[in-house]
């Protein structure tokens, strides 16, 4: 998570400035040139505002996975130079005319997707990532005046005001942040699969970005909640810090075999390879099992689903109108993310950090 404020911002400019920069423009960024994905100070030009958008002088960006995979051209489609950082928190600094639902000096987020055709099936019922001609990327996608979206790893962006969010005035904007990802990225699905009802039990596998925020939508929810990991060094993190009720250690057969069919729902987090069967036993009858992570691949057998009933899906972020409803739950119930508060300069290593 990197921070700018006004105050550090001659600072701010003084340390870009003190780096090989490229480019010219009237914003002020971090971009990667090259597959290394090293980000250094780049200045590029921000589209002018339009009638229905906003311009965001952004204070925060969480640092996403994402954020270390597409600068590097883990996609095969990078366009450099490249200005990451989809988590962003900020303040309204200018709002175009046909803007009703903003004004200058509100908190407001953005997330993964600033704009979408806004008409087809997906759109029409707000789950404008699902766009069905492509929701256009914060960043590395093409905007709507035909130049490359440039991410929040940079001094402020301008946004149509549908793919905008307030932020309630009561929840702090470093927080705010990783919920534009992170946050939705669990949030949503978990709604989706009726994953609010208290009593019910909840898996939650891998304590990263997504799943510690899995496991604290789930307690607020009032969910029994049980993290699965192959880390024991987890274990207290995730009792004590996280609020979960009970941490298994995945590669202790034992441990699993005692859980078996006793899990209403399972969240996977987890991004690299393991095995599925196991925790699809885990799960009652009818039970769902939600992927939101990211292995190379995905192999089971088809009687883990058929004897039981149960349901595999999968899910990544989420609608306007989930992100809206989620960013209010968090500021009613008091739900908030664990961060680390960095200097934009210190960037580079947060990335290699992840990896």
């Amino acid at each position: 998570m990197w921070e700018s404020s006004n105050a550090e911002q001659d600072n701010e400019d003084h340390i870009m400035a003190s780096e090989t920069s490229i480019g010219e423009g009237n914003c002020l960024g971090w971009a990667a040139r090259d597959p290394s994905g090293f980000l250094l100070p780049y200045k590029f030009d921000r589209r002018n505002i339009g009638s229905d958008d906003i311009s965001v002088r952004i204070t925060h960006c969480g640092v996403c996975y994402a954020d270390v995979l597409w600068p590097r051209n883990a996609h095969g489609n990078a366009k450099y130079p490249m200005v990451p950082g989809h988590e962003i928190a900020g303040i309204v600094q200018e709002v175009g005319a046909n803007v009703k639902r903003f004004k200058v000096g509100d908190h407001v987020g953005v997330g993964t997707y600033i704009n979408s055709c806004q008409n087809c099936d997906s759109c029409n019922i707000f789950l404008e990532v699902q766009c069905l001609k492509g929701a256009n990327r914060t960043y590395n996608s093409i905007d709507v005046d035909g130049t490359v979206t440039q991410g929040g790893f940079s001094r402020f962006i301008v946004v149509h005001q549908r793919y905008t969010f307030k932020i309630p005035d009561n929840y702090p904007l470093e927080l705010a942040a990783p919920l534009l990802c992170a946050g939705i990225t669990v949030y949503s699905p978990m709604k989706r699969h009726n994953m609010d009802q208290p009593g019910k039990s909840l898996g939650v596998i891998g304590l990263g970005g997504l799943g510690h925020m899995a496991v604290k939508f789930g307690k607020a929810f009032g969910l029994k909640v049980t993290v699965f990991s192959t880390s024991m060094s987890k274990k207290e993190e995730a009792l004590g810090l996280f609020g979960a009720d009970e941490f298994v250690l995945s590669s202790d057969e034992q441990q699993m075999k005692a859980l078996a069919k006793s899990l209403d729902f399972i969240i996977d987090t987890a991004s690299g390879d393991h095995p599925f069967d196991p925790y699809l036993n885990l799960l009652k009858v009818a039970g769902v099992y939600v992927l939101v992570g990211a292995p190379n691949e995905v192999k089971f057998s088809p009687i883990s689903l058929l004897l039981g009933m149960r349901t595999m899906a999968g899910s990544a972020t989420g609608g306007t109108k989930d992100t809206q409803e989620m960013l209010d739950f968090c500021a009613a119930k008091g739900v908030y993310p664990k961060v680390e508060v960095i200097p934009i300069d210190y960037v580079n290593e947060a990335l290699e950090r992840l990896i």
